[in-house]
């Protein structure tokens, strides 16, 4: 499974940024997730979702209420909608794929298999 994110870039507080996460590759992920991890600090999730089914989603406290997260089945894409960003939403951002789905365990990296390569997101005040 590869993982291709994209979206990133420079954004004003209380604008908006939608990042993308194409997924190819034969395998099927059972659990998309986003992390980011902020400068000179470590990785934290922000919002994972089922990918099949009724695609339950999950958001970190920082996301809720300003980040959904989405899917598009066909597509092999996940995405992450940011509103109301804020500068200390400022991070490289990173998807995830998880082959085995946690109910439990989707705030965890070592749940995820495959990872993208990040897209930077910067949010001036």
């Amino acid at each position: 499974v590869q993982l291709q994110a994209s979206g990133g870039g420079l954004v004003q507080a209380g604008g908006s940024l939608r990042l993308s996460c194409a997924a190819s590759g034969a395998r099927s992920s059972a659990t998309m997730g986003w992390f980011r991890q902020p400068p000179g600090k470590e990785r934290e999730f922000v919002s994972a979702i089922r990918w099949w089914g009724t695609g339950l989603t999950y958001y970190a406290d920082s996301a809720k209420g300003r980040f959904t997260i989405s899917r598009d089945n066909a597509k092999n894409t996940v995405y992450l909608q940011m509103n109301s960003l804020k500068p200390e939403d400022t991070a490289i951002y990173f998807c995830a794929a998880a082959m085995v789905y946690s109910a439990t365990g989707y705030t965890r990296e070592n749940t995820y298999d495959y990872w993208g390569q990040g897209t930077l997101v910067t949010v001036s005040s």
